[in-house]
């Protein structure tokens, strides 16, 4: 009799100390050491926007006078919600009182106070830094003592005249939504999985990229300074070979050339930003002259894009978002059996782990940038095309 079935089955847990995101999580304090991506630009407006970044409730405004700003939500004064205040020439006024908090918090007005409170200076709104750059709104919600200068990326510096930088937050490759309903962790250690490529990628989906896709790459994975990287090898069959290489950057970057094999350095980063422990988004920068490149990178299922798809056509033609999405909202990863190809995934969440130790020791994380002269951040991810290395001669032949 066969005794081995499901019967009994006892399921393991989530890696929670990797895959949480709140305030005073291990994972979470180390996102919280860099800048992170939280909208476009033409997000932050005169009409407050309600964002939600690493499980906290934030409100993007921007001043009249064209400051970005991002401020708790809950008023200071009475706990009602900024959500509803009015946009001025330098803050935002509460709805109930009228108090008025500049963009770093600040309280500059209480109208129903004596000369618009004597001791307004005492008061100041939960606030966090943000900046500008590459089309892309940062904050940075770490200690301040420890705030590092917003990196720059090599990739997207010195364009070409017909070149254009292209942001985007809705994701890139397979498709899918925009915002993404599980675990942050289950999409972003599968840039460093590439043996699911000809799999779902092409066995089961269709080929979605192109025919090179579609070979079983021979991998090397390596730790860099700033994370880890997969190198791929293609045998191309007319005396070339596809070196593919894919990095993670930490914290939660992600640098995966294009899968329609453009040849030389990639042209665009991701950024897997958590929303919350079951929710993220992806934002994208890209360079190029196509102001559309991003739009048209995404694949499609036998022609239709993901959105839609009927049930029965998700089933038979999955790709990355029903691989992941299907693991749970957060993946029991102590069921995972891990094998050689699963290196990468490995190498990730272990340099993960170190880095919380790191951060317990009082150390910094690696990649968080505190000199001007190393702003400049260099980018190895890119499909590059090389002479095949021909086979060594057999000794004596």
């Amino acid at each position: 009799m066969d005794t081995d079935t499901a019967y009994g089955l006892r399921l393991g847990a989530p890696l929670n100390e990797l895959a949480q995101v709140g305030q005073g999580t291990p994972y979470g304090e180390v996102l919280r050491r860099y800048w992170q991506p939280i909208a476009l630009i033409g997000d932050a407006t005169t009409r407050p926007m309600k964002v939600k970044v690493l499980g906290e409730d934030l409100i993007l405004f921007r001043t009249r006078k064209g400051k970005p700003g991002l401020l708790h939500p809950r008023c200071t004064h009475r706990g009602a919600s900024l959500y509803y205040g009015g946009v001025e020439d330098d803050g935002i006024r509460c709805s109930y009182h009228g108090w008025v908090f500049d963009t770093e918090g600040h309280t500059t007005e209480q109208p129903c106070e004596p000369e618009m409170g004597l001791h307004r200076d005492r008061m100041r709104q939960p606030w966090y830094p943000v900046r500008e750059q590459y089309g892309l709104i940062w904050a940075y919600m770490g200690p301040a003592e420890k705030k590092p200068l917003l990196p720059r990326y090599d990739t997207f510096e010195n364009l070409a005249d017909d070149e254009v930088l292209i942001a985007d937050d809705n994701g890139v490759g397979g498709g899918g939504p925009a915002l993404l309903d599980f675990n942050w962790l289950q999409h972003w250690e599968n840039v460093m999985d590439p043996f699911h490529v000809p799999i779902l990628h092409a066995r089961f989906s269709g080929n979605q990229f192109t025919p090179e896709m579609a070979i079983i790459p021979e991998v090397t994975f390596d730790y860099t300074p700033r994370g880890v990287r997969s190198v791929q090898f293609r045998g191309l069959g007319d005396g070339r070979q596809l070196r593919r290489v894919t990095e993670v950057m930490f914290p939660n970057m992600r640098v995966v050339a294009s899968p329609k094999l453009t040849s030389g350095q990639t042209n665009m980063i991701g950024w897997v930003v958590p929303l919350d422990d079951t929710s993220f988004k992806i934002f994208t920068i890209a360079r190029d002259s196509d102001p559309e490149f991003l739009k048209k990178l995404r694949s499609t299922h036998e022609g239709k894009a993901w959105k839609d798809l009927t049930e029965e056509e998700h089933q038979r033609l999955p790709g990355d978002y029903e691989a992941q999405k299907s693991q749970g909202d957060i993946s029991l990863h102590s069921e995972d059996h891990l094998t050689t190809t699963d290196q990468g995934v490995a190498m990730l969440r272990r340099m993960m782990a170190k880095q919380i130790k790191a951060l317990e020791k009082g150390e910094n994380p690696p990649g968080v940038v505190f000199d001007e002269s190393e702003m400049v951040v260099a980018i190895e991810g890119g499909n590059y095309f090389e002479d095949a290395v021909a086979e060594p001669a057999t000794v004596g032949a």
